[in-house]
């Protein structure tokens, strides 16, 4: 029996072909905005059928909900190798180096973090279940790093582990959102403004107040 003729015009494996899809996604947003972005787009720029994008996406929203799961992939991956490059050298100076890191991924990834926290984006009612899943993992993962240091004794017993998170989010995303929406423009103080930010929300953190 004959095999059906490919889909895939440049010879693309099955994973490469949808990563390449994310990767054209997020040029195209970054790039050009949200307003040109299409399935058939992404296939004449890549160079396949107009059918082979839906062999991975849906439609236009489930592949927006993919590429901010892949933007929350990549926050976690960012405040990860944070972590492991400040682990040791105390609390006050890990907070800062992760407040620094939210707003300058939140800066150099707007086509993700728009998309991650995007309030169109969540009002329309449809995300994917896996991008809920993944978006509230983010916050309970903090919650969890924060009560395993309370057992070490890093953080203050006292602090609720789920409200501080929550002022944590809320404070870096208010902040991003400021500049990213040209509202702050001075960032030249920008490390200034992450240090007095750190330094407030260790405040609230640290063991030995």
């Amino acid at each position: 029996m004959a095999k059906p003729p490919s889909s895939d015009k440049k010879g693309y494996h099955h994973g490469d072909l949808k990563q390449a899809l994310l990767d054209e996604t997020a040029r195209i947003l970054r790039e050009e905005g949200e307003s040109a972005l299409s399935l058939r787009a992404l296939a004449a720029n890549l160079g396949v059928s107009r059918t082979a994008p839906y062999n991975h996406f849906e439609n236009k929203q489930s592949l927006l909900c993919a590429i901010a799961e892949e933007g929350f992939a990549r926050f976690n991956q960012t405040m990860q190798d944070v972590r492991d490059k400040h682990r040791g050298q105390g609390g006050e100076v890990l907070t800062r180096a992760l407040v620094r890191a939210y707003l300058d991924f939140a800066r150099n990834n707007q086509e993700y973090y728009d998309l991650m926290y995007g309030s169109d984006f969540w009002r329309s009612g449809k995300l994917t279940p896996t991008l809920k899943s993944t978006a509230r993992g983010v916050l309970r993962q903090d919650i969890e790093r924060l009560k395993r240091g309370q057992q070490r004794g890093l953080i203050a017993a006292e602090v609720d582990a789920v409200q501080f998170s929550q002022m944590y989010w809320g404070t870096l995303h208010g902040i991003s959102r400021l500049l990213l929406d040209g509202v702050f423009t001075d960032t030249t103080s920008l490390k200034k403004l992450c240090d007095s930010t750190a330094a407030m929300l260790w405040q609230q953190l640290d063991p030995t107040r």
